[in-house]
C-alpha cells in the first residue's frame, strides 16, 4: 500500500515508518525540511515538502491511505493565548491541507487516518468511556473535537480518528520525564492519585495503525490505549518500583494548577477510556497491563564489562588503541538472513536506529560499503556537537561487518556486528570493544556517563530493529458495507 504520513519525524512517527516498511508498505513522507528528516528516517522513504503545494496534491492523489500525525505537544508548557494558538494551527491547518488534498482527487481517497486523543472526553471521573461517549469540557477536549471535525470533511470512503493515549516508549512520550521524576523521588500521586490515566506502549500504537489499515470495516472514531486503565497513583508507584524509588511526595491540586495554570487540567483529569472499537475488530495488545509495559521498557539487552586482553581482535588498531570495556548485545529477529543484512549494511538506516538526542547525521553521500570505505557524520554526545569518522575494517555479507572509529570523542571503538540464520529467524550480536575519552579519568567518565548512555543508545536501537521486523499477523476481515463505528 502506498501511504502518505504527516508527523513522520515525530515520537510515533518514527516507530511507524519503520513498522510500515517492514510490512512492505511504500511510505512517502511530508516534512518541513528534507534534510532534518533525511537523519532521522531510513532509506527507502520518499519526502516530500508540505510547503510545495503541488507536490503534496500530487502525493496525496496517488495514494491509498493517508495517516496524519501532525501536531505539537499539548504537554510541558502553560497554555497562553498564544500558546493555543500555536497547538491549534499544528493540528487544524496541516489536517485541513491534507483534507483539501483529497478534494483535489479525482477519486475518494480510500482511507484517511488523523490523529486526535483521549482529551476528548475531559474529565470523566470514574465512568467508564469509549468511542460512543460524548465529548467533555475543557480546551484539550475543544482542541480534540474542532481536530476530529476537519479530518471528518476528508473526501475519502473511510475515516478513523485514533484516540491515542499517554504512549509510553523509549526516547519520547511521557516515559522519560516521569522516570526522571521519579528518579528524583518526586513522582508521588497528584491532587490524590484517584483520578484514572489511559496509556498505551509504543509497539502497540504502530500495531494499531497497521491494523486499522488491514481492516477495512473499522471507521470512525478508535481509542488507541491499553485495555487496562490505571489510577494515577498507582501509575506513580509503579513507576518510582522500577526506578526503585519511594512515590511517596504528592503534589496537591493547587500546587499544580499554581504551576501550570490551565494545562495542569491534563494530569487532573480521569479518562478511564477502554478500546472497544478495537478490541471488537479483533485487535490484541501485546502489552496489555503497566507491568508488561514498563517491563519491557525498561528492560536493559546490554551487557558491560571489562575488556578481556585474550579476546580482544589480532587487529593493529587495537592493539594500539586498547580498549578498556567490552559491550555485546544479542538480538532475535523473525526475519531471514538475506532481508536483515541488507538493512544494516545501508548507511542511509543508521539515523533511523539512533536516539534523536544525538542529532545524528551523516556528512556527504557515503560509498556503496565495503572493505575500506570512510562514512562521516555528525552527532551530540551530553549537548556538545562533534564529528565522527568510522572505516569499514572488514565486510563479510551476509556473516559479518566491522566498523572502527578513526576520529571521533572515543580513545577506541572497535564495533563488530555479526548475523547468523537459525530456523528462518536472524540472530544478530553486537560487539563493542572501547575505550572512552579523558585517559585516566575514562572509568569514571564510564560510570556515571558513557556506560549508561551506550546503554541507552544500544536498547533504543534494539527497540527500533524489533518494530522494524516485527512479523506480527494482521487481521483479514471481509469487506462489508457496514463499517464498525
Amino acid at each position: 500500500m502506498r501511504i502518505v504520513l504527516v508527523g513522520a519525524t515525530g515520537f510515533i512517527g518514527r516507530a511507524l515508518v519503520l513498522a510500515l516498511q517492514g510490512h512492505g508498505h511504500d511510505v512517502c513522507a511530508l516534512v518541513r525540511s528534507r534534510a532534518r528528516a533525511a537523519a532521522v528516517l531510513p532509506a527507502g522513504v520518499e519526502m516530500v515538502e508540505l510547503t510545495d503545494d503541488g507536490a503534496v496534491d500530487a502525493a496525496v492523489a496517488r495514494a491509498e491511505a493517508v495517516v496524519n500525525l501532525a501536531g505539537e505537544s499539548i504537554a510541558g508548557k502553560r497554555w497562553t493565548r498564544r500558546r493555543k494558538r500555536v497547538l491549534r494551527a499544528s493540528r487544524l491547518d496541516v489536517t485541513q491541507r491534507l483534507v483539501d488534498a483529497t478534494d483535489a482527487r479525482k477519486r475518494p481517497l480510500p482511507l484517511f487516518i488523523s490523529a486526535s486523543a483521549v482529551g476528548i472526553y475531559g474529565d470523566g471521573g470514574e465512568h467508564f468511556l469509549d468511542e460512543a461517549s460524548p465529548p467533555g469540557e475543557g480546551f484539550a477536549a475543544e482542541l480534540c473535537q474542532a481536530w476530529e471535525a476537519v479530518a471528518r470533511h476528508a473526501h475519502a470512503t473511510r475515516i478513523v480518528c485514533m484516540r491515542f493515549g499517554i504512549v509510553l516508549g523509549r526516547d519520547g512520550g511521557a516515559l522519560e520525564p516521569l522516570l526522571r521524576i521519579g528518579k528524583l523521588g518526586l513522582g508521588g500521586p497528584l491532587a490524590g492519585g484517584e483520578q484514572w490515566v489511559s496509556w498505551i506502549h509504543l509497539d502497540d500504537v504502530v500495531a494499531a495503525v497497521l491494523h486499522v489499515l488491514a481492516s477495512p470495516r473499522l471507521a470512525g472514531p478508535v481509542a488507541v490505549v491499553a485495555p487496562e486503565p490505571v489510577r494515577q497513583r498507582d501509575l506513580a508507584r509503579a513507576i518510582g518500583a522500577a526506578v526503585r524509588r519511594p512515590a511517596v511526595l504528592p503534589a496537591p491540586r493547587f500546587a499544580l494548577s499554581l504551576a501550570l495554570g490551565e494545562s495542569a487540567a491534563l494530569l487532573l483529569q480521569s479518562q478511564r477510556v477502554l478500546p472497544r472499537a478495537l478490541g471488537a475488530s479483533g485487535f490484541k495488545h501485546r502489552f496489555p497491563t503497566l507491568e508488561s509495559a514498563l517491563e519491557d521498557l525498561l528492560s536493559d539487552a546490554v551487557t558491560i564489562r571489562r575488556a578481556d586482553q585474550a579476546e580482544l581482535p589480532d587487529s593493529a588498531y587495537v592493539q594500539t588503541r586498547r580498549p578498556r570495556y567490552t559491550l555485546s548485545t544479542r538480538t532475535e529477529l523473525d526475519a531471514p538472513l538475506a532481508e536483515v543484512f541488507p538493512f544494516f549494511a545501508a548507511p542511509a538506516n543508521l539515523g533511523a536506529l539512533t536516539p534523536r538526542a544525538l542529532s545524528f547525521e551523516i556528512l556527504g553521500d557515503p560509498d556503496a560499503v565495503h572493505e575500506g570505505a570512510l562514512i562521516d557524520y555528525r552527532i551530540r554526545l551530553g549537548g556538545l556537537p562533534m564529528r565522527w569518522r568510522t572505516q569499514i575494517r572488514s565486510w563479510l555479507p551476509g556473516a559479518k561487518f566491522v566498523d572502527s572509529q578513526e576520529r571521533g570523542p572515543y580513545r577506541a571503538w572497535w564495533h563488530e556486528h555479526r548475523f547468523h540464520e537459525r530456523d528462518g529467524k536472524t540472530i544478530m550480536d553486537d560487539i563493542v570493544h572501547y575505550a572512552p575519552p579523558l585517559g585516566p579519568l575514562g572509568a569514571i567518565a564510564n560510570l556515571l556517563f558513557v556506560g549508561r548512555m551506550l546503554r541507552r543508545i544500544f536498547n533504543y536501537r534494539q527497540a527500533a530493529i524489533r518494530l522494524r521486523f516485527d512479523r506480527r499477523p494482521q487481521p483479514t476481515l471481509e469487506l462489508s458495507s457496514q463499517p464498525l463505528a
